[in-house]
């Protein structure tokens, strides 16, 4: 008999009670769990990946305008007549030893180093630095019609820069990888002085800015040789040719105004030969050397001279005047004496 409480319920019984439903999903349900931690999985990584896509393309932008990525563009579209090279006789090099080789070079292992280019005002790309490289792929792709030597690798300078810092960049690699003449650096400093989009004309105060990182020395050699072909104005066939010491030399003369600049310009302009050119400069060197000796000579300051008045020789150096003759000086009265060398010293300083 089943006992009851206060209530007049009975005890309940639990041996009937049903146990509790288990919560282990079906395979509907596991099917339904699973594809949802996948969107989940899935909808994370993607933002993931998108907040990496932006960083990736901030930091390509960046680097664009930095000109830190390479790209292929066709030779057709890159143009290099905006900025001068610093190379004179560029014809020559273009057919030089030297440019062969590196043809041999690009065709056996491509191009290695990349060349640099920059948009200029009529939005067309504008050669800065690796001409030599241009100008071998071109007589490559010329020469075979192949179109991998159609395309160069370059790097773009997007930046709009003060375009004396483009000369700046192109004569800095320039100097580093070659051995440059000082006519070749200084026809670029006389070019950029003529250019009207470079804020300073004075050829000399370029050669500060241009050439900034060279020692001090070569600076002046520099604007000697900006002297020199400005003061000939043409007439040099080889300037490159010309040696430091000689370039030097003749701009001193010039200088000095000791030769002849007409005369030399016409034996100039009427040489036809490297050695003539060469002679003519040491000849007008000589001429001005000899002409400046002379110049010395006849303005240097005489060590003593001497002259006979009547039976008087006189004899006169710096600070002394000696005075022979068969005159008894000591026999004349000291006051007549006196009286002569006071009218002596009154005539030598009217």
């Amino acid at each position: 008999m089943k006992s009851k409480n206060k209530f007049g319920f009975e005890t309940l019984d639990t041996s009937t009670v049903t146990q509790r439903r288990s919560r282990t999903p079906g395979p509907m349900g596991a099917a339904v769990r699973e594809a949802a931690d996948s969107l989940q999985g899935t909808t994370d990584a993607k933002v993931e990946q998108r907040r990496q896509n932006a960083h990736d393309a901030k930091a390509f932008r960046e680097a664009s305008e930095q000109g830190r990525v390479l790209t292929s563009i066709a030779l057709t579209k890159i143009s290099t007549d905006d900025l001068p090279r610093d190379r004179l006789e560029l014809d020559m090099v273009a057919t030089s030893e030297e440019m062969d080789e590196l043809k041999s070079s690009i065709r056996a292992r491509g191009q290695k180093e990349p060349v640099e280019v920059y948009l200029g005002e009529d939005g067309h790309f504008q050669l800065k630095k690796g001409w030599r490289r241009f100008t071998a792929l071109s007589q490559l792709f010329a020469e075979t019609g192949q179109s991998e030597f159609g395309v160069i690798v370059a790097r773009v300078d997007q930046s709009y820069e003060d375009r004396i810092l483009r000369y700046i960049d192109m004569v800095e690699e320039n100097v580093v990888r070659e051995d440059l003449t000082f006519a070749e650096m200084a026809q670029v400093v006389i070019v950029a002085a003529q250019d009207d989009r470079v804020d300073d004309s004075d050829a000399e105060a370029l050669v500060g800015r241009l050439y900034a990182s060279l020692h001090k020395m070569k600076r002046s050699y520099i604007r000697s040789f900006v002297y020199l072909l400005t003061q000939l104005d043409g007439a040099l066939s080889w300037p490159k040719e010309i040696s430091r010491n000689l370039g030097v030399d003749v701009v001193r003369v010039l200088k000095s105004g000791q030769g002849d600049k007409g005369v030399l310009i016409d034996r100039l302009t009427h040489c036809h030969t490297r050695e003539g050119e060469a002679e003519i400069l040491t000849d007008f060197v000589s001429a001005g050397k000899a002409a400046q000796v002379v110049e010395k000579v006849k303005k240097a300051p005489k060590e003593k001279f001497e002259f006979h008045f009547d039976d008087m020789k006189v004899t006169a150096r710096k600070g002394e005047c000696r005075i022979v003759s068969r005159d008894d000086f000591a026999s004349i009265p000291k006051e007549q004496l006196e009286q002569a060398i006071r009218a002596f010293r009154t005539a030598l300083h009217k």
